[in-house]
């Protein structure tokens, strides 16, 4: 395993199916809005999937790891980045699995056919651009629409799905507007949303959300996500997303 780090980097426990990933504590690490956006998806056996900005990899990692015989390609811009996603996939063992390509996801259609994926998944920079001062840091990148912008990755999404595949998409609820507003632009049904929140009363401070491609309207708000008791400790329900050790059937609703 450490023939397969850098300097500075070190080997994250998943906790689930034995899986691992490299990650730089000085870079930008994946936090728990990848963990649910995996487990949140319904991806059955046999299904061809992308990942859209992938950064660590951590998504292609957990969904490949929780399922049977599907393929995903992991899209990362930073060739860095990409470069180590690769590493972690090969650690976990799964190159014949989840490909790592390090290309921008405006132009993937150069390198990957459109309407083909029965899955695409993404966790996108939350925040404008507006007023960085150093747009070539990677947490920066990792943060803020600097490479791309949130209809860019829609609009690549919907190239990609097949009639009727599943988009799924973790964001901000301030950004909820302009996503169900995108969506619908391009052909992409929003059909599942869950809010999540912090704790007990408070404001939600992630959605989580599936689309479906060319379908007809109809959205389902599932109930809310809570990820701290008073104490501090993670409840029983975010306790069960991180032990799953299978994504399909009932995969979707997070429990």
């Amino acid at each position: 395993m450490k023939e397969l780090l850098k300097l500075g980097e070190r080997i994250d426990d998943l906790q689930v199916n034995n899986l691992k990933i490299i990650q730089n504590p000085k870079g930008f690490c994946f936090g728990l809005d990848a963990v649910l956006l995996a487990n949140f998806a319904e991806v059955r056996r046999g299904s061809q999937v992308v990942d859209l900005g992938t950064g660590t990899g951590i998504i292609p990692i957990l969904v490949a790891g929780k399922t049977l015989d599907t393929h995903i390609k992991a899209v990362e811009i930073q060739a860095d980045v990409a470069e180590m996603a690769q590493r972690s996939v090969k650690l976990n063992k799964l190159e014949n699995r989840v490909e790592v390509l390090n290309i921008d996801l405006k132009e993937c259609e150069k390198d990957l056919k459109v309407n083909t994926f029965d899955v695409v998944t993404t966790n996108p920079p939350y925040m404008h651009a507006d007023g960085l001062i150093n747009p070539d840091d990677k947490k920066a990148i990792s943060r803020h629409e600097i490479k791309c912008t949130l209809e860019d990755v829609i609009r690549t999404a919907s190239k990609l799905l097949k009639f009727h595949g599943r988009f799924y998409m973790v964001h901000r609820p301030q950004r909820l507007v302009d996503i169900i507003v995108h969506c619908r632009n391009y052909k992409l049904e929003p059909k599942r949303i869950r809010f999540v929140h912090s704790k007990y009363g408070s404001k939600p401070n992630l959605l989580l959300l599936e689309c479906k491609k060319s379908a007809q309207p109809e959205l389902k708000i599932i109930d809310p996500l809570i990820i701290y008791k008073e104490d501090g400790s993670y409840t029983d329900e975010v306790y069960e997303i991180y032990g799953k050790t299978k994504l399909g059937e009932g995969g979707g609703s997070c429990g």
